[in-house]
């Protein structure tokens, strides 16, 4: 949301305001001096969720109703519930945008209200195909738009000698099957080569202590390495051969955009939806069959041994990825959330 805004902010008599409201409301990305963040005057205590999130659902609503936007863009499967109800009969257009696995469960109460209140919105933006199919299905909205995520390019430093590692980025949480992924690496007879694992604990599951003692069980200290949340996630595409993810459910996952935008092949699992949007088979990466841990290591090695089919596929994997472009992207969403929906094609 963030490179898009800093995208809509370049166009020409256009403001931009973002209203953040979670629990935590640090802005982890460089936004634009002249967008502003609004945020709400109280601390969300979950102790007191209802009155909190009503709280909350008043400020987004004076906080709209004082802006008096255009049109009004929400991220996200419980917060597009929030702020359609927050927003409900106000004669401003709101857009929605899913942005996890399509169809995911958000639990009773929340499965109601994405039914009664999605309808509502203006238009629905969904990341693949996949999800406007199953939003049609649902009857969730009759005015979809199929827009992926912006890739931020992250081009390769000439300066920067490729290293022989196998690079994953994400959160430590089970669906990412990380143990697998360092058992069947480390399994591999390549001792030559690194897996380094960039990103930190999420959904209070703690694996990082979890796969540290499975490294040191493995005895694997020298050959995988669990790097923790990094700011400066860009070296680490910058130094590494080839990306691997053991996600067995994803949206639209930018790390792999972001990894053939560095010139990085891709051996991914087959998600309902997210990869195969962006990966190419054979062309600059593999998809494997969902956790056929066996097929994704013969798959991994074969990129770690073939130097050939390793270079072509980096060199194309970059252009593959141009159709993503924060440019481009910005623009569909642009068009889309300012034009009610008529063009979105």
């Amino acid at each position: 949301m963030v490179t898009l805004a800093n995208q809509f902010i370049n166009k020409a008599n256009t403001t931009v305001d973002i209203a953040l409201c979670g629990r935590n409301r640090d802005v982890f990305y460089k936004l634009h001096e002249n967008i502003q963040a609004h945020y709400p005057s109280f601390v969300f205590n979950n102790k007191y969720r209802i009155w909190h999130t009503i709280k909350t659902l008043v400020f987004l609503r004076e906080k709209v109703l004082a802006l008096k936007p255009d049109t009004v863009l929400v991220f996200g499967e419980m917060w597009n519930n929030l702020a359609l109800l927050a927003l409900l009969g106000l004669e401003i257009p709101v857009f929605v945008s899913d942005r996890s696995t399509p169809g995911k469960n958000l639990g009773g109460p929340h499965n109601l209200l994405r039914k009664i209140l999605y309808p509502t919105a203006s238009g629905y933006i969904a990341q693949t195909q996949i999800a406007a199919d199953l939003a049609l299905k649902k009857k969730w909205n009759g005015n979809i738009a199929v827009i992926g995520n912006p890739i931020l390019p992250f081009q390769s430093n000439s300066e920067r000698r490729k290293e022989k590692i196998v690079l994953s980025v994400g959160r430590l949480i089970n669906t990412k099957h990380y143990d697998e992924l360092i058992k069947l690496f480390v399994a591999l007879d390549h001792p030559e080569w690194k897996l380094i694992i960039v990103g930190g604990n999420a959904k209070k599951q703690k694996n990082l202590e979890k796969l540290k003692q499975l490294i040191v069980e493995y005895k694997a200290e020298h050959r995988v390495f669990l790097e923790g949340t990094q700011p400066d996630v860009a070296s680490y595409y910058q130094k590494s051969s080839i990306f691997a993810l053991t996600s067995s459910s994803e949206g639209f996952p930018n790390v792999v955009g972001e990894a053939l935008s560095a010139g990085l092949p891709v051996v991914s699992f087959d998600c309902v939806a997210g990869p195969k949007e962006m990966i190419e088979e054979g062309k600059n990466g593999f998809l494997v069959p969902i956790l056929d841990f066996k097929k994704f290591q013969k798959r991994l090695e074969q990129l770690m041994t073939d130097d050939v089919l390793l270079e072509r596929m980096a060199k194309y994997a970059p252009k593959s990825i141009e159709k993503f472009s924060a440019k481009q992207i910005s623009n569909r969403f642009l068009n889309f959330i300012t034009t009610k929906g008529e063009n979105n094609n």
